[in-house]
């Protein structure tokens, strides 16, 4: 082979040698940098890029929740018994916390019985006193039938208490008549109401204690 031959095959080598080089090369760049962009697709969070706005991805709760409406230990009425604790204490009634109902009854001569209910809503405690019994506009007031103190009574729901009224205690004729009786819890109830008991002879009335029995306010002859 002649000189210059082998010169121009040693050449065309060279230049072929050096084309598989170079697309070697961009083969792997290629490579590594399609590498590197699934790598930071995947991790966002080590790229230190922020996630989108409402996503969960960023750590923080879509919502902080509220707390309980109710609480153990929470305020109230009452009295205090301690360790943030309060005991309910019971309202007095008065006449206007009241259904009131009357019946005449034929037992021990005669007399009317009332009933006390507490209105729908109301819970309220009869004091361990007479009732306020008075007949028309003189003064004319219910003295005692019993001799024992009563006791209190609170009026809740269904529960009932009951007073005996004898309107006319003495033997002799005579008397003031009325149709009607006011009632009040106590002499200062600022609101005693009037109930209707048909037409009575009144005389040195007497009224009972409260009862939750109607048979033990049968007031006495």
């Amino acid at each position: 082979m002649s000189g210059n031959r082998r010169k121009a095959l040693l050449v065309s080598t060279a230049v072929a040698c050096g084309a598989l080089l170079m697309t070697a090369c961009q083969d792997t760049d290629a490579a590594a940098g399609a590498g590197a962009a699934q790598g930071s697709a995947s991790t966002p969070a080590a790229a230190g890029a922020a996630a989108p706005s409402g996503s969960p991805a960023a750590g923080a709760s879509k919502g902080s929740g509220t707390a309980g409406k109710g609480t153990k230990g929470g305020t109230g009425s009452g009295a205090d018994i301690g360790n943030g604790e309060k005991k309910p204490v019971g309202q007095v009634c008065g006449a206007n916390d009241i259904s009131w109902s009357t019946k005449s009854e034929t037992q021990a001569g005669g007399y009317i019985l009332i009933t006390a209910k507490a209105k729908a809503g109301i819970t309220c405690v009869l004091p361990a006193a007479l009732p306020t019994v008075a007949f028309g506009s003189d003064g004319t007031q219910a003295g005692p039938a019993e001799q024992a103190a009563g006791k209190q009574i609170t009026l809740t729901g269904n529960t009932a208490a009951y007073a005996g009224v004898n309107p006319k205690t003495t033997k002799a004729n005579g008397g003031k008549e009325f149709n009607s009786i006011i009632v009040a819890v106590g002499d200062s109830d600022p609101n005693p109401e009037s109930l209707p008991v048909g037409t009575i002879t009144v005389d040195k009335p007497v009224v009972t204690n409260w009862h939750t029995s109607a048979k033990d306010a049968v007031p006495a002859v």
